[in-house]
């Protein structure tokens, strides 16, 4: 029974994973490490804001 059990693809906390966001960006210029961190950032407060508004109603 637990064999069955299918391990999600996105690791908790994470709607959208970097990897799946960087494909869709064009080429960066810059420091790249820089575009993940806001953006795993920005990723876990969008996280939040939605379980709390699922939990609040």
């Amino acid at each position: 029974m637990m064999s069955e059990i299918k391990q999600p693809k996105i690791k908790p906390g994470v709607c959208i994973p970097w990897e799946e966001k960087r494909r869709e960006l064009p080429n960066i210029t810059g420091d790249e490490e820089l575009f993940k961190r806001i953006w795993e950032d920005n990723e876990a407060l969008a996280y939040m804001y939605i379980w709390q508004v699922l939990l609040s109603f």
